[in-house]
């Protein structure tokens, strides 16, 4: 087995301070309270589906990578509806806010995250015996991975959509007079 290439080893470091950034970026939106912003779970119900349907025109011609992909869908779907069951929603006079449950994001961010970094690794550091890059997509562990992601959340944002609906017909609940 040949040493690895020089410029490999950089596109690896630099690819996993990228993915480090996001990462840290993804997991401080996971956690304590965030403002409901009215458009971005209809961007999570609209493009994840998209993407699992391109992925599912491929998937569907071997049994194996079908039922990673499905697999993967209904642990999301799962893990989304207890996500929502941990998640504290309030309806305050600024706005609709939800605080999620971070150890249910953080974990499924870093298992697809881990995923990504190992497959790099495996296509730049031994090229040699490493499956051609177009397999990526069509791995089962992958396809699990991205259902598992897009299930949770899928399911998350149609839970936040739910909840906005009936908080905003609902009045809202008195704040306490402190000034008495």
């Amino acid at each position: 087995m040949a040493p690895p290439n020089p410029t490999s080893l950089a596109i690896l470091l630099g690819v996993a301070i990228l993915v480090s950034w996001r990462m840290y970026s993804r997991v401080r939106r996971l956690i304590g309270r965030q403002h409901l912003a009215p458009k971005r779970p209809w961007v999570t119900v609209i493009l994840f589906p998209l993407l699992l349907l391109s992925l599912g025109i491929g998937a569907f011609r071997e049994s194996a990578t079908t039922f990673a992909l499905l697999a993967g869908i209904g642990v999301g779907t799962a893990l989304g509806l207890y996500g929502l069951q941990l998640t504290k929603f309030e309806r305050t006079s600024e706005g609709l806010f939800y605080t999620p449950n971070a150890h249910i994001g953080i974990a499924l961010s870093a298992v697809f995250v881990s995923r990504i970094l190992y497959r790099l690794a495996q296509t730049l550091l031994f090229s040699a015996t490493a499956p051609p890059a177009s397999a990526f997509a069509s791995s089962p562990l992958t396809l699990a991975m991205v259902g598992m992601l897009a299930g949770y959340f899928v399911t998350y944002a149609i839970g936040l959509l739910r909840w906005s609906q009936r908080a905003l017909r609902e009045p809202p609940t008195p704040t306490p007079d402190t000034t008495a």
